[in-house]
Order: structure tokens, then sequence, then C-alpha cells
């Protein structure tokens, strides 16, 4: 294990993980996918694991605390809103259930609301504790996630591999915080068999749903993967967002149809276009899910840059091989989100509903790290500043991402 995030492969390192992931991959869309002044970079799993490394880094979560208590904007205004919120209560009560039960829409919800909101609660909880360097914070998101590992056994109904996601999501986020930052977590090694006995299992093999669940799903197992310093769970998860990825947000690189993801038996243009919801014109940036409603697609999107997130914590870029998808994705749906009238070769002339708070990490990545022009996706990420969270596996990333050069 390690911190910090400075790159590790180098020389024929490089070469023998870049012959590894080949190997390992789906269908890839590097060829495709350029940033300015580089090439696509492709590598496995990390010999060495940085901590804390889901979504935040250290150098990340230096950088925040270093905003806050300088008071500047947007940060201070975020923590602000981060502290105000039900998931920083220090007098939070967990409600862990042996058997959580969704069925689709979260309809029964037993124990599923429960469940996504502690597991953000928890997150809530170790930032406010790394900013603060205030225990009682770690303590109650200690507190959280003990009371979960000791009583979930299992997920079940129709909509258990989604929440299994959502929730796994969450989960090692948190804990990656409190067990490389903070003095003891004596049931850190209990948390991490939940998490391999419980979630991994769940969300490992995928799924041929709407792409938000498979997105989702493949977030949550890469997150754990991590966390366990699981080299082949961590493999595995990015050859799954690597078939995903090309088959949930289309280029026009990609032909007259947009590519499917390994398994999916979608094999006649009709079983596409259905799949695609009925849509059968195809531009840069739509999503599997754009004519279904904008919410589900930002989730989608949002998963895809938490992976690469994750990934480029890790000493392995993953950004490069999606960025021409998710700058597409992010500004087409950005730019009608914005007003921009939807012509009627998409959706039929319309959108529904909203992105949501899910811009800040993919627009950090690609406008201020690689360079992109992003108009319409600045645009929003600013105006919805502060980005507050979705209860579902969303949570505070003007806090932690905006404009964070970590």
């Amino acid at each position: 294990m390690r911190t910090g995030t400075i790159p590790r492969v180098l020389g024929a390192a490089a070469a023998l993980a870049a012959l590894l992931t080949t190997a390992l991959a789906a269908p890839a869309v590097a060829e495709s996918s350029t940033r300015p002044g580089g090439a696509p970079v492709q590598a496995a799993a990390p010999a060495d694991f940085t901590h804390p490394g889901v979504l935040v880094s250290r150098p990340q979560l230096d950088f925040v605390r270093g905003r806050v208590q300088a008071g500047a904007q947007p940060w201070k205004s975020a923590y602000d809103q981060m502290m105000g919120s039900k998931y920083a209560s220090l007098t939070r009560t967990a409600k862990p259930r042996a058997v959580v039960e969704c069925g689709s829409y979260s309809n029964p919800d037993n124990g599923c609301t429960e469940e996504r909101e502690d597991a953000i609660a928890a997150y809530t909880l170790s930032l406010a504790w790394y900013i603060t360097q205030d225990a009682r914070y770690a303590q109650k998101a200690i507190q959280i996630m003990d009371a979960w590992s000791a009583v979930i056994k299992d997920h079940t109904n129709s909509n258990a591999p989604l929440q299994t996601g959502w929730a796994g999501s969450s989960w090692p986020r948190a804990a990656e915080i409190i067990k490389y930052t903070y003095s003891s977590w004596p049931g850190s090694g209990r948390f991490g068999t939940m998490l391999r006995d419980v979630y991994l299992p769940e969300v490992a093999g995928g799924s041929h749903s709407n792409g938000n669940w498979e997105l989702s799903m493949t977030e949550a197992a890469i997150g754990i993967a991590v966390f366990l310093e699981d080299r082949a769970a961590y493999d595995k998860a990015v050859g799954t967002f690597r078939g995903r990825v090309p088959a949930y947000i289309y280029v026009t690189a990609d032909g007259s149809l947009p590519k499917v993801a390994p398994g999916s038996g979608l094999d006649t243009r009709a079983k596409v276009i259905n799949y695609w919801q009925g849509q059968s014109t195809f531009m840069d940036g739509l999503s599997q899910e754009t004519c279904r409603d904008l919410t589900h697609t930002g989730y989608g999107l949002s998963a895809i840059s938490h992976i690469a997130e994750t990934g480029r914590i890790q000493g392995q870029d993953l950004y490069p091989e999606i960025a021409d998808r998710l700058r597409h994705a992010m500004g087409l749906h950005a730019k009608h989100q914005l007003g921009t009238p939807v012509p009627s070769s998409l959706c039929g002339g319309s959108l529904k509903d909203s992105l949501g708070p899910v811009t800040e990490v993919g627009f950090n990545a690609l406008a201020n790290r690689l360079g992109y022009a992003m108009t319409n996706t600045r645009t929003l990420t600013e105006r919805q500043r502060p980005a507050g969270s979705n209860n579902l596996f969303v949570a505070w990333e003007t806090l932690t991402h905006a404009n964070n050069p970590a």
C-alpha cells in the first residue's frame, strides 16, 4: 500500500501492464479517444494500491481542507452545505438490516433508503473528520460502518444489484478515509469481510439492464477492490468498464449503430434501437438512456467519472480512453438542460428531467486537467454549485473536486 499519486509504472513495467490489459480488456475505444498532447493510456491493476484512493486521494483532501480553512469559494459554501445536512449529524443512529429488500423503484423498500443514506452519512462524516480533524466525526463514521458490518448478510428482490452498487460505491470511500487517516479502527477487518462477502459478489458479475446499473455496480466493484487490495477484482472491474462505456455513450466514430457490451445479446439493429429507448438517430454524446430521462443518464455519467477518478488515483489513467465519449455526453446533455431547443431527431424533440449534481468530477478531470474546452458543461457545473447529494451515491462533489488540481 502507498499514499500519494505519483505515477509508478515506467519503462518495461508499462509495456507489461499494457500487454496484460489488452488481454483483459473488452472492445477498446482508445483509438478514437484522445487527449491534448498525449495518447491513450492502458494499464493493469497497480502493484501497490494508493490509500486513501477511492474517488478522493490524500492530496485532494489536503487541498479541500486548505481551501475551506481559508474561507475560499466555492469550497466554503460547499462545506457549509455538507455540514448542515442530515448526513453530518453526530446524533445519527444507523439502521442496519440483515437482509435489505429492494424492488423496482424501491418498492418494496425494506432497508434500501436506510442503507444508502447510512453509507452516504459514513462518507460525509469521514470528510468532516478530515477537514476538521475533530475525532467525533471519525468515531461516528466508524459507528455506522461497524453497525452494518455486524448485521448485513444479503440483498434481495429485483433491484438488489443496483442497490448493492449504490451503497457499495459510498462505503469504500468512507472506509478508505477512516482506515488510512484516522488513528484506530478495530472493526476495519470485519468491514472488509462485509464488502467481500455481501457486496462484491452481487456487483462483480455486471448487468445487462440499463447501462447505469452496470456502471454503478462497476463503481462499487472497483472501490471495494481498492479497499481490499484485490488486484483480480480490480482488473475485472476495469475490463467491465472498458466494455460498458462504449456501449453507453455513442460517438460518430462508432459507425451507424452504437457499440454493444460483451454478452449483451444485442445482435440486430432492432434490438439495439429498442435498447436505446427507440432512438434511431445517433449523435456524439448520446447516451443509451438519454431518451429515458436525464436523471438516469446522470447516474451513468457520474459512475463513469467516479471509476476513472479512482483509476487515476491508483496510477491508471482511464480518462484518455473515454475522454471523447464523456466530454461529448456531458456537453450534449448540459446544452439542452441549459435551454437549447431539442431537435426532433433527438428523443422526438423532448428530454425529461435533469442530470443532477453529477458533473464536477468529470468536468474537473477533462477541462481542468486535460484541457478540453467544455463551455456548456462549465456553465451548468458552475450554475449548480454547490452540488449536494442525490441521496443515492453522489455527494458533495463541489467540495471534493471543484477545480481540485491534486
